[in-house]
């Protein structure tokens, strides 16, 4: 209808952390964040899991799906099926249905001369994921990053369409810079970072300076 529309979208990936629960976790909150970015609010998600039958035990798969839909339940959405297949490698992610309003959909080709930059969340987390897939960070680094991980945008999200936002995006595989080049080309603005306002996670610079990459 005129204010209501349907937003998809769709993510999946290897572990990044070694608990099979927190990897579900993890990649039902990245997957739910994409509908976040554009203000929607998560409906449904379908299971995409793909599992070494036979080489790992099935509690494996188990405990990443029920991770999945805790955080999804979390959301207010539900699991309504899915699909997987056997593979050499788990890989685990979500198809995610949610619903707008059209007219305060947040898109990355909605910035605009004079409009600030605010950023919900520190970042330096990929580096972090890769320090802890090292094996090179201690336990309470871990706690953190996971935690940072779990946590759903939807928070975020809700204040910036009570402000009145219309440009948002959600910072994941290309970076920070990655992202705003996305914004900068798609609203044919020039951004600018102060590099000391960047808010970045505790350890994160001391582990891209240990090989973290």
């Amino acid at each position: 209808s005129d204010d209501v529309a349907i937003v998809q979208t769709v993510d999946f990936f290897a572990p990044i952390v070694d608990d099979p629960y927190e990897f579900g976790q993890v990649v039902a909150a990245n997957a739910l964040s994409d509908i976040y970015a554009m203000g929607g609010t998560p409906l449904t998600a379908l299971n995409i899991a793909a599992f070494p039958t036979g080489k790992l035990p099935l509690e494996i798969l188990t405990e990443i799906l029920r991770g999945g839909q805790d955080k999804v339940h979390e959301a207010g959405a539900h699991i309504i099926g899915g699909h997987t297949v056997i593979d050499d490698e788990i890989k685990y992610g979500l198809s995610v249905t949610g619903r707008i309003d059209p007219a305060s959909m947040l898109t990355n080709a909605n910035a605009r001369a004079g409009d600030r930059l605010v950023l919900t969340k520190p970042i330096g987390n990929g580096i972090l994921a890769t320090a802890l897939k090292q094996q090179t960070l201690d336990g309470n680094a871990v706690e953190a990053v996971i935690a940072l991980m779990c946590d759903l945008n939807a928070t975020a999200s809700r204040a910036a369409l009570d402000v009145g936002a219309r440009c948002a995006t959600d910072v994941t595989g290309f970076g920070l810079l990655g992202h705003l080049s996305h914004i900068a080309r798609a609203s044919g603005v020039t951004i600018q970072v102060r590099i000391a306002s960047v808010p970045i996670l505790p350890r994160a610079i001391d582990a891209w300076r240990s090989g973290a990459r």
